[in-house]
């Protein structure tokens, strides 16, 4: 079966807590559909859980977003083919990605994020006693949901802190589809020459941090690449702050939304993290960051997607399908969600999914601990949501205690 639809996919959620209701109402009629994108070129929306996991596992679709016919949601995506960037992780196939993801993978191990839990839970407190000890209203983007991701991928890394400024600025410029080309070439370009410095320095003389044991690890292999290190540093840097930061600023909202789980929580720390799982699942907030090639013709869900299609997952829809879990609309505390699409499936799952869910459990922990009072400090229908981003969240979170 083949379709002739040609609707303008839907970016904006509407409604914070569920997903634009085009992609729902595509899961529930049409699965697989034909969709027109902001660029003016149509590509193939898959929304099934099923369908998504298939695509993002099989090497029938090609992750290459220098593809000329990958999804490109805005007009200035397009200058990523462009990029001073080779190619990064997420734009590999294998063998290729197979080889470069094996050099870097050991970094983010249960097992070494577990040993970084004294430092993360330091840095979480340093900056609620901030939060604590100033005035009240505060934004809690601001002052913990942005800081506390941003500065344990800097010390990851071994990027100064006293820059996070500037990442930040661009990062947020970078994921902005409402900027122009000319925004995204300037920000990539920024980033770009600060990272080539920042590596040439731990070229010369290497630090224990992420990147100087990679230059360690490809001068014993006799393998040294200046541009792969940028480039994996390049994503890192922007997904190790943006994502993290965003979910604890929405699963703050979630639980502030939900009283009966705060309390839960409260009385058994135990939960928090299947509590994390279930919010990684409801929100799903890089949905529209998945996106591939097929490179033959596949048959999903019924329908034939042409060989040099592209194809856009809309995994916040494949996280709510019925088929998949039970309820999907209601947020429960106590579903196993750990099978949630957030972190990606297959050889592409998140790199730095341990990180995170260390992370989010730790801040929500602690925040649940030490604020018993916590609440919005504004009406919620005065928050502000970004419907602007590749990346969901929020731009500021007003609480008081």
């Amino acid at each position: 079966m083949t379709t002739d639809s040609t609707e303008t996919l839907q970016t904006a959620r509407g409604c914070p807590f569920a997903p634009a209701e085009q992609h729902l109402r595509f899961l529930r009629e049409q699965p697989v559909t034909k969709v027109m994108l902001a660029t003016g070129r149509e590509a193939w929306a898959a929304t099934r859980y099923e369908d998504i996991r298939t695509i993002l596992s099989d090497p029938r679709f090609s992750a290459d977003r220098r593809h000329p016919n990958a999804p490109r949601l805005s007009k200035a995506d397009g200058q990523m083919a462009d990029s001073p960037l080779p190619k990064m992780l997420l734009e590999m196939d294998p063998p290729e990605h197979t080889q470069a993801r094996r050099q870097v993978i050991g970094e983010f191990t249960v097992r070494r994020m577990a040993a970084l839990r004294p430092r993360i839970q330091q840095i979480v407190d340093e900056h609620l006693d901030a939060m604590l000890d100033g005035p009240r209203p505060a934004d809690l983007v601001k002052a913990l949901a942005l800081p506390v991701p941003s500065l344990v991928i800097c010390e990851l890394l071994g990027v100064p802190y006293s820059d996070h400024d500037f990442f930040q600025v661009h990062s947020a410029q970078l994921l902005n589809r409402a900027a122009t080309e000319q925004e995204r070439q300037h920000a990539v370009l920024e980033l770009v020459i600060y990272l080539d410095k920042l590596i040439t320095a731990k070229e010369q003389e290497p630090t224990d941090d992420l990147l100087g044991r990679q230059i360690v690890k490809q001068r014993e292999s006799g393998e040294a690449d200046h541009t792969a290190l940028l480039s994996l540093a390049f994503l890192l840097l922007i997904a190790g702050h943006e994502t993290t930061a965003n979910m604890i600023s929405l699963g703050t909202y979630m639980l502030l939304q939900h009283p009966e789980s705060m309390e839960a929580l409260r009385a058994d720390p135990d939960k928090i993290g299947n509590a994390v799982e279930e919010m990684l699942r409801y929100f799903t907030i890089a949905e529209l960051a998945m996106a591939r090639v097929a490179r033959e013709d596949v048959e999903l869900s019924g329908t034939v997607i042409p060989a040099g299609s592209g194809v856009v997952m809309l995994a916040n829809a494949g996280d709510r399908d019925p088929e998949a879990f039970e309820d999907p609309d209601r947020f429960d505390i106590d579903r196993d969600a750990r099978s949630h699409l957030a972190f990606g499936y297959g050889p592409h799952q998140c790199l730095g999914q341990n990180l995170a869910r260390v992370e989010l459990e730790i801040v929500f922990n602690t925040l649940l601990r030490r604020v018993p009072g916590l609440r919005l400090a504004v009406p919620a229908e005065e928050l502000s949501f970004k419907d602007d981003s590749t990346v969901y969240g929020m731009h500021e979170l007003p609480v008081t205690w």
